[in-house]
């Protein structure tokens, strides 16, 4: 496939310093790895609040130019005051951004120009392994559909192309289709 010069579309995505940065961590792998951290504090009932603000990587720690925060909390059918989203609906959310990120990047790179793009994600979980009913049924989802609707200056083939990509390199797609060591302590 022939693409357009990425200089000449305009998706908002830097993908020189993308490129610049790729160099730089073939010639320093060290500085590639990051550790990204959240810290929750339960606030009342199922409502807890998410503080995201340093990471460390590129050797040292990083702050970021402003503290985010993500709220959790439960629906009213669970007898709780659906203040915030569900966690697995944040995932679910981190996923979508993941995947459609990516395909701002791919494209630009590409020299494919975005019009618009939205995905739409949704994930089955079955609460009865919440709620410890029945020790065969998974306590996550048990399936998750990801259905983009995109207007580009792109052929069909190139779109699948820009979508297949974004998903080989989301870091959630990678985080929720692969094993992952997850270990819980108290300090």
């Amino acid at each position: 496939m022939t693409y357009a010069d990425p200089k000449l579309v305009n998706n908002g995505v830097n993908t020189e310093a993308l490129i610049g940065a790729r160099g730089a961590f073939e010639q320093m792998p060290a500085a590639a790895s990051f550790t990204f951290r959240s810290a929750c504090d339960w606030i009342e009932g199922t409502y807890s609040r998410n503080v995201i603000g340093g990471f460390f990587g590129l050797g040292e720690e990083q702050k970021r130019r402003r503290t985010f925060s993500i709220e959790s909390d439960h629906p009213a059918v669970f007898a709780a005051a659906d203040r915030a989203p569900t966690p697995p609906e944040i995932v679910l959310a981190a996923l979508a951004s993941c995947l459609t990120g990516g395909l701002a990047a791919v494209a630009q790179h590409r020299g494919i120009q975005l019009r618009s793009a939205r995905a739409i994600v949704e994930g089955d979980i079955d609460v009865q392994g919440i709620l410890g009913m029945d020790p065969e049924i998974r306590n996550g989802f048990s399936a998750i559909r990801v259905t983009f609707e995109i207007d580009a200056d792109a052929t069909e083939a190139e779109i699948a192309a820009l979508v297949a990509q974004s998903q080989k390199r989301s870091a959630v797609f990678d985080i929720l289709t692969n094993p992952t060591l997850v270990e819980v302590s108290v300090a």
